[in-house]
């Protein structure tokens, strides 16, 4: 008998739940599916939340031929044997949809894409381009790292979220109305904490525990008796999990308090665990930009070359890089003042729209364009004492605007004095 997960694969989108974002109504993908225009893209998100559901779902609706790939054991023979076949089905199809062939190109799913080397994902480049293939990839792991830059222009990133209760209590009671084998055990759900909780916003494993549950031969379900058929310690780390993501918070909310202590240890759950150095790395270098930021922007550099570091060296010798960016961020002054700012100017941006830019800053390489004012007036910082120049730069709507206020660390506040300086004087 087939797992429940695969028993209860969704086949349409009227069964798949979760990710509402894309595939609700009015929602990208079923704008997609529905005209059946449908572009290269690649989902991200962690595991059990429907990324090899969804692709199998917009094959079967678009009537497309389904290729699939896992990164783990294909390598670039594979794909181009995929590719040359797709391309013998294009002339075959040429004759009998013609007018229709762009859209019918076959679908490609490449699931785990993010292990793919560089040369393997080069290999798909050409037959993403010139619609060869219509390539859908999932990964668990941020594209923007795992994916190159030249494949990533070709695909949209769309990103799926953990299911939420709502969605859970959803399969759960589909699961106790539709799958023949757990109608018969007749389960009573008395609590759904315990099922909620070790489910983790993962689909298959929610399936996977009343599947468990039903075989053990109990028919009461309460939060102690899934605890005890899991025989899990609550507190275990599961990388792929939600704990997973709890962890990581704890880590980064330690580092941003200033307790090295509570940092180191975090890092030790999940250098212990097994959880991937250079997702740590990552986080590291995202903290010192946000929570360190103009306090110390050497914080930059040390988690930067943590990251290279790690890279240079491997592991296990790589824990002891990561130990010491993780203490020098916690001891670091702190400053989100970059972030604030840039957040402030986007909501602004958001606001007021495309303002014009200042005649005066706008460059002038055609006569026309001199003659039009641009770059008249414009006055050369360097040709001025202190290599500044009292001049506009924003906008004439945003005159006055400060996106960036200083803290109150050393390195902010001389920062702010240097500035109250040029622009006061």
């Amino acid at each position: 008998m087939l797992p429940l997960a695969e028993r209860l694969r969704p086949k349409t989108l009227n069964e798949y739940i979760g990710q509402k974002h894309l595939v609700g109504e009015g929602a990208i993908l079923r704008q997609m599916i529905e005209s059946g225009n449908l572009s290269s893209f690649i989902l991200w998100g962690p595991p059990g939340v429907g990324k090899t559901t969804l692709a199998r779902i917009i094959a079967h609706e678009l009537g497309r031929p389904f290729y699939t790939l896992s990164a783990v054991t294909s390598g670039v023979k594979e794909v181009r044997d995929v590719i040359d076949k797709a391309k013998r089905e294009a002339k075959i199809n040429s004759g009998l949809f013609a007018a229709q062939t762009d859209q019918r190109s076959p679908i490609l799913f490449i699931d785990e894409i993010h292990r793919f080397s560089k040369s393997q994902q080069d290999s798909l480049l050409g037959a993403v381009e010139d619609g060869t293939i219509t390539l859908i990839g999932a990964t668990t792991e941020n594209p923007s790292f795992e994916v190159i830059n030249p494949l990533l222009s070709r695909c949209q990133i769309y990103v799926l979220q953990p299911l939420g209760k709502d969605d859970l209590l959803e399969l759960l009671h589909r699961t106790l109305t539709e799958d023949e084998y757990i109608r018969e055990r007749h389960l009573n759900i008395l609590e759904t904490d315990a099922i909620l909780r070790y489910s983790g916003g993962d689909a298959r494993k929610l399936l996977n525990i009343i599947e468990l549950v039903a075989n053990s031969g109990v028919t009461d379900i309460d939060n102690e008796t899934v605890t005890k058929q899991l025989q899990q310690n609550p507190v275990a780390y599961d990388k792929d999990g939600e704990l997973h993501y709890d962890i990581i918070s704890a880590f980064i909310k330690s580092i941003r308090g200033s307790d090295p202590d509570a940092a180191i240890y975090w890092l030790a759950r999940m250098v212990a665990a097994g959880e991937d150095p250079k997702f740590i790395a990552r986080r590291l270098v995202i903290s010192a930009s946000e929570d360190i930021g103009l306090a110390n922007p050497n914080a930059m550099l040390v988690a930067n070359a943590c990251f290279d570091t790690l890279q240079k060296i491997g592991w296990p010798e790589g824990r002891i890089p990561l130990a010491l960016a993780t203490i020098y961020l916690a001891t670091s002054q702190k400053s989100n003042s970059a972030y604030l700012a840039i957040d402030t100017a986007l909501a602004e941006v958001e606001k007021s729209g495309n303002l014009a830019v200042p005649l005066h800053l706008r460059n002038a390489p055609t006569q026309l364009m001199k003659d039009l004012g641009y770059s008249e007036g414009y006055k050369y910082a360097h040709d001025f004492p202190n290599h500044f120049v009292k001049q506009q730069f924003l906008p004439d709507e945003l005159l006055g605007t400060h996106f960036w206020q200083a803290q109150g660390s050393p390195q902010e506040q001389k920062l702010a004095e240097w500035m109250k300086h040029l622009w006061e004087e």
